[in-house]
């Protein structure tokens, strides 16, 4: 007799929190231009907070800006800012405490990713993701730091599951979103004395997403994998981003939160092993794209 698969419902976190729970508050974002932190920069907005979203692209930042603005109905501000360029970053946040007057909330979500074996992967490459994910993430600390003492606010760091097991063709997201944690880690322990909490939520497979499209070789509505019945929803990442910077969450801290559906447990990897290894050739067609 078999048994039928029970699928996780996709819940919206409009219909489990107030929607005023962050009314006056502040959250700056590093990649909110797009994917998860765009989406997580929403949840908030639709919570009641005011938003800067910062990244490279002015064009793309804009268009984000305006219309998160136009479907939630608070404000959002595009802040241009490499975040392996410290003064850029600096002048996103003085642009955000000249339009807003405080940050109470950061999200730390800026990141490179793409498919190398570690015999295939130049020295520049894997230096340039450890600049964006780890570095990118400490010069963004540095840059708000003062202010979320102020309003004795949060942080949450976008990392990954992957460095939770040896990952193949990943190294360089691993080393990288292994760093991020351990920073998070120091960062609670550090400033929880004044009132500053910080925690990593790490995405697995997340549907309509460009790191699932260009990354893995599974649909985003596959059934087959997490024990949970479903590939992840952006929805599942911007919950957690809502509980983790709401009150519900002041006694946690210095935490990890895989949002995966469960599917670390099974300890899977998502190309042929060893067959990746010793064959690279024959999966190919399997790597969609590169940084």
């Amino acid at each position: 007799m078999s048994s039928r698969l029970v699928v996780a419902p996709v819940t919206s976190s409009t219909d489990v929190f107030r929607q005023d729970v962050f009314k006056g508050k502040v959250v700056f974002c590093t990649g909110g231009g797009s994917g998860i932190c765009k989406s997580m920069t929403e949840a908030m907005m639709r919570h009641g907070a005011n938003a800067a979203i910062a990244g490279r692209n002015l064009e793309k930042l804009t268009q984000s800006a305006h219309e998160l603005s136009r479907i939630t109905g608070q404000k959002c501000i595009p802040t241009q800012a490499d975040v392996r360029q410290p003064q850029q970053l600096k002048d996103a946040v003085a642009k955000t405490m000249a339009t807003f007057g405080r940050i109470d909330f950061v999200i730390c979500g800026a990141a490179g990713n793409f498919l190398a074996s570690i015999d295939g992967m130049s020295e520049n490459a894997f230096k340039t993701v450890i600049e964006i994910d780890t570095i990118g993430t400490f010069n963004t600390v540095k840059a708000t730091l003062p202010h979320v003492r102020a309003s004795h606010g949060s942080y949450i760091h976008v990392s990954a599951t992957l460095h939770y097991k040896g990952t193949p063709y990943q190294v360089h997201v691993s080393a990288a979103k292994a760093g991020v944690d351990a920073l998070s880690a120091v960062l609670a322990v550090e400033e929880g004395p004044r009132g500053v909490r910080s925690n990593v939520i790490a995405p697995g497979p997340i549907g309509n997403t460009e790191g699932l499209s260009r990354l893995s070789n599974q649909s985003s509505d596959s059934r087959n994998g997490p024990p949970l019945g479903r590939v992840g929803h952006l929805n599942d990442v911007a919950n957690a981003t809502v509980f983790l910077f709401s009150d519900a969450a002041s006694y946690i801290t210095g935490q990890v939160l895989p949002v995966d559906g469960g599917i670390e447990h099974l300890r899977t990897t998502q190309l042929p092993y060893p067959q990746s290894m010793l064959d690279p050739d024959s999966v190919k067609h399997m790597i969609k794209s590169r940084m």
